[in-house]
Parts: structure tokens; C-alpha cells; sequence
């Protein structure tokens, strides 16, 4: 028997779509793609088995050779990305899903031996998050990386516009700017990470620049009712430190990302409940929420509480593509497999099973 979760099964506007339902497959790297960074050949079967969820974020897809940081990830950059990710959107929409790609810069968070063209990393300053990377050869420490002159900062404004508008060619919905864990948006944010002296480093305004500029340039670019942004305020992973200042800087940025009318905002929430509802507030458009480990008994309670427009998942996801049936009939779930979360092929990718045709009482 169906057991409604009003309002998680209404439909919701987000930028030029209506979403069918509040739903949102949270993005998630599964470094499955070729090494030129074309999608690979089982991600099209990956996303369609979750085209029913309202909206599909897309894993991290790097903009540039210097965007990359892990091995096997996707790009959307070249011809060859655009053609392979044109297979997965149009697949997508053929089962009436809609999907944004995320674009990741991974900055400082990278290895030569990840990336085309084996370069040490970019960052906004030379400072080593302290961490070790995978690689073809095992765990290695990451190197420290270059700090990007001022004029470099600015191409590297133009590579996101560039990949914005590959998307876009590719079929996307829209894009997703990474702007969270740990990864070149969110650097520029830290002094721990970020210590310029030049107009994107010092005060509040400064170090959310980087920020405004690429959400700026995107909009512009395929339209902000085409563009989002990510973020996950007060994330501390791989030497990240916002600081005293941290919760002041969010509230500055989101102020101004709301004059551009982005599409949504997505906030991989850690624990700061006023600077939330203060988000809420300043945030005029579509806010995605994602509570990493929520209990699946919380499922809908802040969209039910007005705090979020909609709600994203990950593991859950990832373990369960009939998700949303799962939710309808009240089903249980699939547990996922950390040993098969990144690369290898169709296990813990496309094999985790669905609810029979009978049990699935939701078409």
C-alpha cells in the first residue's frame, strides 16, 4: 500500500523547470570515467535508473586540466566530454528527469599524477592541505601547490564559463558551481588557505569574490535561472579554516548571490543551526537541503518545517536508484558498499537491486 510523504511528492519550480517532485540526487564522485575524462560507458544506465528523483545533481566534473584532482573523474571541456555527457542528459530526459552537472575545481585538493597534463596544483596560495591523494600508484601526500596570480585567477573565472556552456551544449539542465568541501571555491573563502593580498584575499568581500565572479560569469553566460551554487559552510576537511569571520562571510555571499536569482542554493549543512535560518532569510530563491546521515524517519522534515524548498541525498541514492519508489511505498532500503563508492566497474554502481514490479505501487 502507497503511503503518501506530503509534501516531498509536490512539485516544486526551481529556476526554468518544474520539478515533479522535492527529491534531489545529491552529487557524488564515483571516478568511473575514462582517463581523457569522458564519461564512461555505464553512466548513462547510473542516472537513468535515478531520473525519478526531482532533480539529479551530477558528481564533480572538472572545468579544466587544472580542475582536476582525482583519478577517472569526468570533465566538461572538450568535444569528447560534451558528446559523452550528451548520452547521459538525453537518457535522462527520455524517463523525464532533469539533471545539472556540478562543476569542480578541485584546486589545491590534486595530484600530478591525477591530471592530464601532470602539473603540480593550483590554489590561491602555495599552502599544502596536509593530506594525501590516491593515485595510479597508491597514496601519496599532495604536493604543495602554486598560488594563482591575479590574472590567472580571472582565466580560471573564464574556464567555468566555458564549461558552463559545454554543459549546456551537452544537454544539461543547468549547472551546479562547487563551492563546498574543501575544494577551490571554498579555499578561497579560508585564510588557512588563503593568505592574497591582491583583491581576492583579506577582507570578507575579498575572499567571497572568486565566489561572485564565476556564479556572475556562468549567468551570464547560459542564464542564472541555469546556474546554482553549493555550499557547506563551516566544512573543515584537509586544513580548511574559515574562522571567527566564517559565518559573517556566508552571509555576506549569499546576500549577494541572491541579486543574480540563481537557479537554488545547496547547503551540505555541518551544524551551525542560526547561520542556517539566516541563510533562509537572506536566500529568496529555491533552497536545497542536505543533512549527511539524517535518519530515514527525518526524510521531509525541513521542507514540512518551510527551512528547505527541497532535499538532497546521497548514500541513500547511491544504494536505492528506485528511491523514490522505495520512499511511496514505505519500503525498506538497500545499505551501500563503501569498497565500491569510487572506480571499478558495474558493482556498487548499476547492480544494486529494485523493488519488484508488484511492490512498486508508485507509476
Amino acid at each position: 500500500m502507497e503511503i503518501p510523504m506530503n509534501p516531498m511528492f509536490t512539485s516544486v519550480r526551481v529556476g526554468r523547470y518544474m520539478l515533479p517532485n522535492r527529491l534531489v540526487m545529491a552529487p557524488m564522485t564515483r571516478s568511473r570515467a575514462a582517463f581523457d575524462g569522458t564519461p564512461g560507458e555505464l553512466a548513462t544506465e547510473y542516472y537513468v535508473q535515478r531520473a525519478r528523483l526531482g532533480l539529479i545533481v551530477t558528481e564533480g566534473t572538472q572545468p579544466s586540466d587544472d580542475g582536476q584532482g582525482y583519478l577517472t573523474t569526468p570533465g566538461i571541456y572538450t568535444p569528447a566530454h560534451i558528446a559523452g555527457w550528451r548520452k547521459i542528459t538525453s537518457a535522462v530526459h527520455d524517463k523525464g528527469g532533469h539533471i545539472f552537472i556540478q562543476l569542480m575545481h578541485a584546486g589545491r585538493m590534486s595530484h600530478p599524477d591525477n591530471t592530464p597534463h601532470h602539473r603540480q596544483g593550483v590554489a590561491p596560495s602555495a599552502i599544502a592541505p596536509g593530506a594525501g591523494m590516491f593515485t595510479a600508484t597508491g597514496m601519496q601526500d599532495i604536493p604543495t601547490p602554486r598560488a594563482l596570480t591575479t590574472e590567472e585567477v580571472r582565466r580560471t573565472v573564464a574556464e567555468f564559463s566555458h564549461a558552463a556552456r559545454s554543459a549546456i551544449e551537452a544537454g544539461a539542465d543547468g549547472i551546479e558551481i562547487h563551492g563546498a568541501n574543501a575544494y577551490l571555491v571554498q579555499q578561497f573563502f579560508a585564510p588557512s588557505a588563503n593568505t592574497r593580498t591582491d583583491e581576492y584575499g583579506g577582507s570578507i568581500e575579498n575572499r567571497a569574490r572568486f565566489a561572485i565572479e564565476v556564479a556572475t560569469a556562468i549567468a551570464e553566460e547560459v542564464g542564472a535561472d541555469r546556474t546554482a551554487i553549493r555550499l557547506s559552510p563551516g566544512t573543515a576537511l584537509w586544513g580548511i579554516d574559515e574562522g571567527a569571520e566564517g559565518p559573517d562571510l556566508y552571509r555576506y555571499l549569499v546576500a549577494e548571490l541572491d541579486k543574480l536569482g540563481l537557479a537554488y542554493v545547496h547547503i551540505l549543512h555541518q551544524s551551525n543551526e542560526p547561520l542556517l535560518a539566516d541563510i533562509r532569510k537572506l536566500w529568496r530563491q529555491p533552497l536545497i537541503l542536505n543533512r549527511p546521515g539524517r535518519p530515514r524517519g527525518q526524510i521531509g522534515a525541513d521542507v514540512a518545517s518551510g527551512l528547505a524548498d527541497l532535499e538532497a541525498f546521497g548514500q541513500m541514492v547511491l544504494a536505492n536508484p528506485d528511491f523514490v519508489a522505495r520512499l511511496k511505498a514505505d519500503a525498506a532500503m538497500n545499505e551501500s558498499d563503501p569498497k565500491t563508492f569510487y572506480g571499478g566497474a558495474a558493482k556498487g554502481y548499476i547492480d544494486y537491486p529494485v523493488l519488484s514490479a508488484r511492490t512498486d505501487t508508485s507509476s
